[in-house]
C-alpha cells in the first residue's frame, strides 16, 4: 500500500504531458497547480504553496501510517518532504535543508515510542521492573522480618566518585585545548612554512603523543593507581574513548580542507572556532561539522524524561544482579569448573543478560543521547535504526549503533581501504572487526580488573563469520529468528564467563599476582572453600 501512494503521488506530481499539442483546456487544472515563468523557472509562491500542501498532507497521514505501517511510516514521510524540498520540474529548489533535514531526522528519532506496540513493550518493561522491586522486598521481609532497602551494590559500583570527576574534567580540559591549538598553529603556519611536511610531521607527532600518551595512558593509570570500582571504571574509560574518537574526528575532518585552501591559494584560511569545536565535544555524534541541523526550541520537561528513565534503567540493572545473578552465582561457586557447571551457568544467564541488553540500548542509545540532543537543540537523532527487524549480522552492526558505525565506516573502514588500495574490501572489514573488538575487550579488562577474552573470541572470530555467513542477501523471517537466538546465547555466555571469573577473583585472591595471573582464568582453578 504504501508502494502504491508513493507512485502515484509521484506520477500525480512530476509526470509530463504526453501530447504536446493538447488544447488549452486540457493544459489549464495543470497552469493553475503549478505555474511557470516565462525562463522555465518555478513560480516561488506556487512553489511555497506546494511545500506547504505537502507538509500538511504529511502531518495529516502521519497518525494513520504510526498505528498502520509504522515501520514504513518513516521513508512515507521522507519520501513527501524531499518532494517539497525538489520540486524540481523546472530546476528549481528553494528551501532551507538543514531545517526540514532536521525535522525529518526528529521524526526518525521519536518513531520508536510512538508506535503503539513498542509503547506496550515499554510499559511490560515497566511492570516487571515493580515486579521485581516487589519481589526483593517481600523476600526481604520474610527473611529478615523488616523492609530491607540497601542499595549497596550500587554505592560500590560508582564508589570514588569524586576521582572521576577530576579525571574527567582534566581529560574535557585538555582534549577542548591541545587538539585544537596543534591543528590552528600548523594550519596558520603551513601556506608559509619552508617545509611544509616537515611541519605537518612534527604537529601530527605531537598529536598522536597526547592520543596515545595523554588520552590513552593518563586515564589508564588513574584507573589502575586507584583502584576505582567497575561503573567509576567504565565512566572513565568510556569517556576516555570518546575523547580519543572525538579528536580524531576533529583533526581529521578539518586538515583536508586546510591543504585544498593552500593549493587554491584561498586568502584566507578555514579553522573553525572554539566554540564549533566545544559543541562538537558535547554533542551526540562522533563526525565533525561546522553547523549540524538545530532544532527550534528546548523541551525541558522531555530532557527530564529522559534522565529519569535513565536512573530508572539504573535501578532496573541492579534488581535484575539482585534477584537473578546473585542467587545464581552464590550457588554454583561452591562447585569446582566444569562444563556441567558451565552450561547450567551459560543458559540461567540468557535472561538476565538479555535484560541488560535491552536496559543498556535503551538507556545509553535512546534516552542519554536524546536528552544531550534536546539540551544542545541538536536536529539529527538518528542514534540507531531498527536493528531488532534485522535479518543479517551486517545489518544489525549497522543499525545498532549508528554513531559509532558512521564514525568506523569513515575513519576505519575508508582508511584501511585505501590502505588496500579498494581490492581487498574482506580485508578492510576483518581490520575494522580487529580495531572494534580490541577496544571492546580493552575497556572490559580495564572495568574488571582482569584479561578474559571472551567478548574478543565472540566478536573477532563468531562476530565476524557470522557477517559474511549470514549477510544481507538473508532476507526470510527465519535468519530474524537466529539472529535473536544468537544474540540471547552471546549475551548469556558473556555474563556467564565474565560473572564467573568475577567471582573467582574475589574468593581466590593471590597474595603477590603476576602479570601471568592477570591473564591467566583463576575460575578454572579456583575451588571455593567455605
Amino acid at each position: 500500500m504504501v508502494g502504491e501512494e508513493k507512485t502515484f503521488l509521484r506520477n500525480r506530481l512530476f509526470k509530463p504531458s504526453e501530447n504536446p499539442e493538447e488544447d488549452e483546456d486540457e493544459r489549464e487544472p495543470k497552469n493553475k497547480a503549478l505555474k511557470m515563468l516565462n525562463n522555465g523557472q518555478l513560480d516561488i509562491n506556487q512553489l511555497i504553496s506546494k511545500k506547504i500542501q505537502l507538509t500538511v498532507e504529511a502531518e495529516q497521514l502521519k497518525p494513520f501510517f504510526m498505528k498502520e505501517v509504522g515501520s514504513h511510516f518513516d521513508d512515507f514521510v521522507t519520501n513527501l518532504i524531499e518532494k517539497s524540498t525538489s520540486l524540481d520540474n523546472g530546476g528549481c529548489a528553494l528551501t532551507s535543508f538543514s531545517v526540514l533535514e532536521g525535522e525529518k531526522n526528529n521524526y526518525r528519532a521519536n518513531e520508536l515510542f510512538e508506535v503503539d506496540h513498542i509503547r506496550t513493550i515499554y510499559h511490560m518493561f515497566i511492570a516487571l521492573l515493580i515486579i521485581f522491586i516487589l519481589s526483593t522486598l517481600v523476600v526481604d521481609y520474610i527473611d529478615e522480618g523488616r523492609l530491607v532497602l540497601e542499595f549497596s551494590l550500587l554505592s560500590y559500583a560508582f564508589g570514588k566518585f569524586p576521582i572521576v570527576v577530576w579525571t574527567w574534567w582534566t581529560m574535557f580540559l585538555s582534549t577542548l585545548s591541545i587538539p585544537y591549538f596543534l591543528f590552528q598553529h600548523w594550519a596558520n603556519g603551513y601556506r608559509k612554512s619552508s617545509h611544509p611536511v616537515l611541519r605537518s610531521l612534527v604537529h601530527g607527532s605531537l598529536f598522536m603523543f597526547f592520543q596515545i600518551g595523554g588520552l590513552g595512558f593518563g586515564p589508564t593509570y588513574v584507573v589502575l593507581a586507584y583502584t576505582l570500582p567497575p561503573a567509576s571504571r567504565f565512566i572513565v574509560i568510556l569517556e576516555q574513548i570518546r575523547f580519543v574518537m572525538k579528536a580524531h574526528s576533529f583533526i581529521r575532518e578539518n586538515v583536508p580542507r586546510v591543504l585544498d585552501s593552500a593549493k587554491e591559494k584561498s586568502s584566507t584560511v578555514p579553522i573553525p572556532t572554539v566554540s564549533q569545536y566545544l559543541y562538537f565535544l558535547f554533542a551526540p555524534t562522533l563526525i565533525y561539522r561546522d553547523s549540524y541541523p538545530r532544532t527550534p526550541t528546548i523541551r525541558w520537561g522531555y530532557v527530564a524524561t529522559q534522565f529519569a528513565q535513565i536512573f530508572g534503567c539504573f535501578f532496573y540493572v541492579y534488581y535484575i544482579f539482585e534477584r537473578l545473578c546473585a542467587p545464581l552465582f552464590r550457588n554454583i561457586k561452591q562447585e569446582p569448573f566444569s562444563a556441567r557447571v558451565l552450561v547450567l551457568c551459560v543458559f540461567n544467564s540468557i535472561l538476565p543478560g538479555v535484560l541488560i541488553l535491552f536496559l543498556t540500548f535503551f538507556a545509553v542509545l535512546h534516552c542519554w543521547l536524546n536528552a544531550f540532543a534536546e539540551m544542545l537543540r541538536f536536529g539529527d537523532r538518528m542514534f540507531y535504526k531498527d536493528w531488532w527487524n534485522s535479518t543479517s549480522y551486517s545489518n544489525y552492526y549497522r543499525t545498532w549503533n549508528v554513531v559509532v558505525h558512521d564514525w568506523l565506516y569513515y575513519y576505519a573502514y575508508n582508511d584501511f581501504l585505501w590502505l588496500f588500495t579498494k581490492r581487498f574490501k574482506s580485508a578492510a572489514m576483518l581490520a575494522v572487526f580487529a580495531v572494534s573488538a580490541i577496544v571492546h575487550e580493552y575497556a572490559l579488562a580495564l572495568c574488571l580488573s582482569f584479561f578474559y577474552p571472551v567478548l574478543f573470541v565472540l566478536f573477532m572470530f563468531f562476530g565476524m563469520a557470522f557477517n559474511f555467513i549470514v549477510n544481507d542477501s538473508r532476507k526470510r523471517p527465519i535468519w530474524n529468528v537466529m539472529m535473536w537466538t544468537s544474540l540471547f546465547v552471546g549475551h548469556g555466555i558473556i555474563l556467564c564467563f565474565y560473572s564467573q571469573e568475577w567471582y573467582a577473583r574475589q574468593h581466590c585472591p593471590l597474595k603477590n599476582p603476576t602479570f601471568l595471573d592477570y591473564v591467566r582464568p583463576r575460575s578454572w582453578t579456583c575451588h571455593y572453600v567455605f
